[in-house]
């Protein structure tokens, strides 16, 4: 029976009432694969940029300039190249074998605690679409979280799903982004599909970078 693994990071904030939830999908059976293309990014991307394979490409700071990921004093000065990086590391999210991205996104007036309850509930209809597409497919799945597992309301989701019908193994995993290549091109997936739905506009630049870059995508989706 096969598996997928779904590498999940989530975006959005409070001030703009957008909930995101990205993620990168990988089928087992490809997974050294699919991440062997990712390293070869991350080996090529050192070669150009002189930015290590192990520094943490976070995206939030990384796009908008607030880190000097580099070696070369030079490369960090020119703001614009990090764009650059984004789209060719969505490029390459695009490429790699067995896997999939996709995002959904939910738009709420609620503030405070009321909002975090909304985004709790937007997991819960994340977490129902996956558990069925695997349902359908016949197979089961595991999700894979950025974070130290301290929000307790992604485990009380998965545990109210049905264990006798339930395709998603297990409580989410966590693990921070900084120790998780396929996190990392979670958290970019995310923030990316944030920006698309949002469409600020200080962030024009972005807003085609997923019907672009990630034409099979799913999403970013209403939810």
């Amino acid at each position: 029976m096969s598996a997928r693994i779904f590498y999940i990071d989530d975006s959005g904030a409070e001030s703009t009432g957008y909930i995101v939830y990205g993620w990168l999908e990988v089928a087992v059976e490809h997974w050294s694969a699919s991440l062997r293309c990712w390293l070869d990014f991350r080996k090529q991307l050192y070669q150009h940029t002189g930015i290590p394979a192990d520094y943490e490409l976070h995206a939030t700071k990384f796009i908008t300039g607030r880190s000097n990921p580099s070696i070369h004093h030079e490369w960090n000065r020119h703001k614009r190249l990090r764009g650059r990086v984004a789209q060719d590391a969505l490029a390459t999210i695009e490429t790699m074998p067995g896997a999939q991205a996709g995002a959904v996104w939910r738009r709420t007036t609620k503030t405070g605690r009321a909002y975090y309850v909304e985004r709790a509930a937007a997991y819960e209809a994340l977490l129902h679409h996956l558990d069925d597409t695997l349902a359908r497919a016949g197979e089961h799945g595991i999700i894979v979280m950025d974070g130290d597992g301290t929000d307790p309301a992604y485990r009380r989701e998965h545990r109210k799903l049905k264990l006798a019908t339930r395709n998603i193994v297990e409580d989410p995993w966590f693990i921070g982004s900084h120790a998780s290549q396929p996190v990392q091109a979670a958290d970019l997936l995310a923030y990316t599909a944030y920006q698309t739905v949002l469409r600020h506009p200080g962030k024009r630049f972005m807003w085609h970078w997923w019907p672009t870059l990630l034409p099979n995508a799913y999403g970013p989706r209403e939810i």
